[in-house]
């Protein structure tokens, strides 16, 4: 036994089978280890970008080049090792979805905080190949329902990047699907969760009522339009001028408790996001056209490009301006968004401030027009744990708290001001004092609507759908919901001169 016992070590070295087993299985205990580092390293960044305000470029841009880094590492490296993984890791197919639909998540977010499109198709990308490749075909065949919530989520994520692309047709597929998907859950887990029902019903409300114009062709099929702004129709600006204004910076507030909404975004949030929107370059577009599982055949997701961030003395050049998205904001946040982009604003460019909002009447009627407290204002949120219930107003002095006045706006009147007031009491903002002579414009909405007018408000607000698409606007109020695509394309033609010969007037003031 002892001599056999000594010779095992010999016996070891001289079985190339036996240390060739060893050797691999070292490598693959490596393997894992680095990939597990790597994944916990990732999840660790990307639950970081939840904390991160959507302001301040020179915080956040180093923290997503970091995140998109390390989620570029983590995609290549399962990609060489995935046999390994497979194996040793049990790596599963969900697992390998859940990677791409962060990816598509950070592409998604950094849209949101740039403004450019072309990181919302990267996002696009991503998830389309998850569908095509079913990465989480087997989501309802786990024991707990973790998975096929990831699954469900990311169905939701989909929809709103494809809504933003006006990919519509596809949206209508992936609406049915999630109907589908959220059955399964309920039957497979007989959850009693309501929450996914509502989410149904909110998205399908949204997407039967985003496009409330139907333009069909010869062939009776139904066109989908798409409102963001075309280089096409853009008025050449007249060199001798020697100044204008750039629109650099858009705070976008929603506040209607009566308006359909998806995923923080009410319709008429939805429609004002496309109208200071370019639409994408042709070529991005058709680049786009490509297989889209293809995108995960490549070894490196695109990353933002960050030479060109901002400093303190050279301003980001945008195609697009800035925009930051506030659904019911108290009047602390929608105050620190708007010092922001006052204070991020370079010389000759101006801050566009939108709002659409429940009014908030005042509390009596004085005769001086120039009070900018007394005349009514905007409802914001309360801060409350209900925030689609009816808000409880305090009222200070007679003065609501929580309320958005004329006099707030009036530190911001130091610059260049475009304001977009979608409000009932929006003519209480007629008032403001011009007081550091800087330009300032204001579009207000209606008092008052023609009472069938006043009914569909659930379906977005008649100063922004004008804004956004006049010509479908027009149909609307109409009470028109469906045109041959002949008829379109002439009233279009009349609305595009009209607004051209506008533009000239305005231009040459």
């Amino acid at each position: 036994m002892e001599g056999i016992l000594e010779s095992t070590p010999e016996m070891d070295e001289g079985n190339p089978v036996l240390n060739q087993q060893e050797s691999e299985a070292q490598k693959a205990k490596e393997i894992v280890m680095d990939f597990v580092h790597l994944l916990e390293k990732a999840k660790n960044l990307f639950n970081g970008l939840k904390e991160i305000p959507q302001y301040g470029a020179k915080l956040w841009q180093p923290y997503f080049a970091r995140t998109f880094e390390v989620y570029t590492r983590l995609w290549k490296y399962q990609q060489e090792h995935r046999k390994t993984l497979e194996t040793y890791y049990k790596l599963k197919r969900w697992q390998i979805g859940e990677i791409a639909s962060k990816i598509g998540q950070i592409h998604y977010h950094y849209y949101l905080r740039t403004s450019e499109p072309n990181y919302l198709y990267e996002a696009f990308s991503f998830y389309a190949a998850i569908r095509t490749r079913a990465y989480y075909a087997k989501a309802k065949k786990h024991d707990t329902p973790e998975v096929m919530l990831k699954k469900l989520r990311y169905y939701t994520r989909f929809i709103v990047v494809c809504l933003l692309l006006r990919r519509m047709t596809l949206v209508v597929e992936l609406v049915k699907e999630l109907n589908k998907q959220i059955k399964d859950y309920k039957n497979t887990y007989e959850s009693k969760d309501r929450e996914w029902l509502l989410v149904a019903n909110e998205v399908s409300l949204f997407v039967d009522n985003e496009q409330l114009l139907r333009v069909k062709d010869q062939f009776n099929r139904a066109m989908y339009l798409n409102s963001r702004i075309s280089l096409e129709t853009v008025i050449p600006l007249d060199k001798t001028v020697p100044r204008y204004l750039d629109l650099y910076e858009v705070v976008i507030v929603g506040h209607n408790g009566a308006q359909i909404k998806f995923s923080e975004l009410t319709l008429d949030m939805f429609r004002m996001l496309q109208a200071v929107e370019y639409e994408p370059q042709e070529d991005l577009l058709q680049e786009r056209q490509t297989d889209a599982s293809m995108i995960l055949s490549s070894p490196r997701p695109v990353q933002p490009n960050l030479k060109h961030a901002q400093t303190d003395d050279q301003p980001i050049k945008r195609h697009n301006p800035h925009k930051y998205l506030l659904y019911k904001p108290t009047y602390a946040q929608l105050q620190t968004y708007i010092s922001v982009a006052f204070k991020e604003l370079p010389p000759q460019s101006a801050l566009l401030l939108y709002f659409s909002c429940e009014p908030s009447y005042p509390s009596n009627k004085k005769d001086l027009e120039e009070a900018c407290y007394d005349m009514g204002g905007l409802g914001l949120n309360c801060g409350g744990k209900d925030e689609d219930s009816a808000p409880v107003r305090k009222r200070i002095g007679g003065h609501d708290m929580h309320c958005f006045f004329p006099g707030d706006i009036i530190p911001y009147t130091r610059k260049p001001l475009f304001l977009i007031l979608d409000s009932p009491t929006a003519s209480s903002f007629k008032f403001i004092p011009k007081l550091f002579g800087q330009p300032l414009v204001a579009l207000m909405a209606a008092q008052e609507v023609p009472a069938a007018m006043a009914d569909q408000q659930h379906q977005g607000s008649l100063l922004t759908l004008f804004l956004f698409n006049p010509t479908m606007a027009f149909f609307y109020v109409c009470n028109l919901d469906e045109v041959p695509e002949e008829l379109w394309v002439k009233c279009q033609t009349i609305v595009f001169k009209y607004m051209d010969d506008c533009a000239k007037l305005i231009i040459r003031s």
